[in-house]
């Protein structure tokens, strides 16, 4: 069996022991150059955070483990396709490499739809079923502006 197959299942087996404990269904593991960096099961429930998908979950552990915001050269494992929170998640930690087993369309039948998610990221704000209210000229810009001049700042 070759090692993507396997890290895969261990995602899975993780999903699966994270049922018994109160957790959503699913389950992420993350490495670089063979080590294995971070597990984690959706802990959304048992700690009341709707952020807490196993992915993320998985990512802020690893970017602890490397002490770096810049996964860059790690894989994800999952048991699910991310959805579009964890995707932004993925992206901005610099994951280049998702292994998955179930999609977006199994998660679904299963409860989670991610499908208004995925319907609304692409309007405009002004379009979406959620109010956003954009108020310009509110002095937000002047937090760019101290940033681009700020020499002690870490970009990413």
């Amino acid at each position: 069996m070759d090692e993507d197959k396997i890290l895969l299942l261990k995602a899975i087996t993780i999903a699966k022991k994270g049922i018994k404990k109160g957790c959503g269904p699913f389950g992420a593991v993350i490495t670089k150059n063979g080590t294995i960096l971070a597990e984690a099961v959706n802990r959304v429930t048992l700690d009341s955070d709707p952020t807490a998908h196993a992915e993320v979950v998985a990512i802020r552990k690893a970017a602890e483990a490397l002490n770096t915001h810049n996964l860059e050269g790690c894989t994800l494992y999952c048991s699910c396709e991310p959805c579009p929170m964890c995707l932004g998640a993925i992206y901005w930690a610099g994951i280049l490499r998702v292994v998955y087993s179930c999609d977006r369309h199994n998660a679904e039948q299963a409860g989670f739809s991610d499908k208004e998610i995925y319907d609304e990221i692409i309007l405009d704000p002004g379009q979406r079923r959620i109010v956003f209210k954009h108020i310009a000229d509110s002095e937000g810009e002047e937090v760019f502006r101290i940033w681009e001049k700020y020499e002690n700042k870490t970009p990413y």
